[in-house]
């Protein structure tokens, strides 16, 4: 899986950069000890246009994580998504496509006091269409456990915590899977390298609650509210491994890879190996959701 990150222009504190000139200095804090918080957002073609998916959701987010870092955020959420609007209509972007805003501490310094310390902020967007090419992922229980709360919080998407997901993808891959799962600090299950995660249950769908180290996922919301909308029943609450391999069906959340099927866990089926109809109900929904073709979500989108 590799994706090719291009563009023309690069937003950065309030100008567009070239994307060859978008560039900070090696000794920026940020670099060396991971301070900074992200989004991953999409957007994809829309009646003619492009539209980004729950664009201020991300925005509101972003901000929230920031707060818990306490990194000071120089612009409105509104300035933030009028960036990202301008920024895809400068790279002419038509297709889908993937946007990283990103808030890092930016003094060259090599203390650990950003209490007083400067930041930066930068949007960058590129095309890029599914994460994963495939039908659906192998993935293995990866033997790191997930951040805590006490520790790391994994409720801010900060660029640090993706040091805890790096580990347990190597683990993944280096063993011939797509991804892995991680469990939290009490031995139950979290999420992916980058990505929540639902397992269907006798018609019923079952995610693990913010407390088990999860981040609160945009996607993993967007499930929510569809399997409410259209009548499938929903729990948050905790799930041990052994529930991931009894399960009917199991799948993966998140804004790069949408809603992905799980076919294996640790090279045991789940199901009949395939993905399943609530699954794969979801996915045609969501496909749908995020081009405009349902009316009653559109709100959820902001076209360029």
């Amino acid at each position: 899986m590799v994706v090719a990150v291009k563009a023309d222009y690069v937003w950065m504190d309030g100008q567009f950069v070239n994307w060859s000139d978008a560039k900070i200095h090696v000794m920026t804090r940020g670099l060396h000890y991971g301070i900074g918080v992200f989004e991953g957002i999409r957007a994809y073609p829309v009646n003619g246009t492009v539209g980004v998916f729950r664009l201020k959701d991300h925005m509101v987010r972003l901000q929230h994580s920031a707060r818990i870092y306490r990194l000071r955020l120089n612009f409105t959420i509104e300035e933030l998504c009028n960036a990202t609007l301008e920024l895809l209509r400068k790279n002419r972007i038509q297709s889908s496509a993937y946007i990283r805003p990103i808030l890092y501490s930016s003094d060259i310094a090599v203390n650990l006091d950003t209490l007083n310390g400067s930041s930066s902020i930068a949007v960058i967007t590129f095309p890029m269409e599914r994460l994963f090419e495939k039908p659906g992922v192998n993935v293995c229980v990866s033997s790191w456990r997930r951040i805590g709360d006490s520790s790391t919080p994994p409720l801010a998407k900060a660029c640090g915590n993706y040091i805890n997901s790096i580990l347990a993808k190597l683990d993944g891959t280096a063993s011939g899977f797509d991804d892995a799962i991680l469990l939290d600090q009490n031995g139950m299950v979290s999420e992916g390298t980058g990505e929540n995660i639902f397992i269907v249950r006798s018609g019923r769908l079952v995610t693990p609650p913010l407390t088990s180290s999860v981040l609160p996922g945009i996607t993993r919301d967007t499930v929510i509210v569809v399997a409410s909308d259209i009548g499938i029943p929903l729990e948050e609450r905790e799930i041990s491994r052994t529930e991931l391999y009894t399960s009917d069906e199991v799948f993966f959340t998140g804004s790069a890879a949408e809603i992905e099927p799980i076919l294996t866990i640790d090279r045991r089926p789940i199901s009949d190996g395939k993905a399943g109809p609530i699954t794969s109900k979801l996915v045609e929904t969501y496909r749908r959701i995020v081009r405009g073709k349902e009316l009653k979500y559109f709100y959820w989108i902001t076209k360029a």
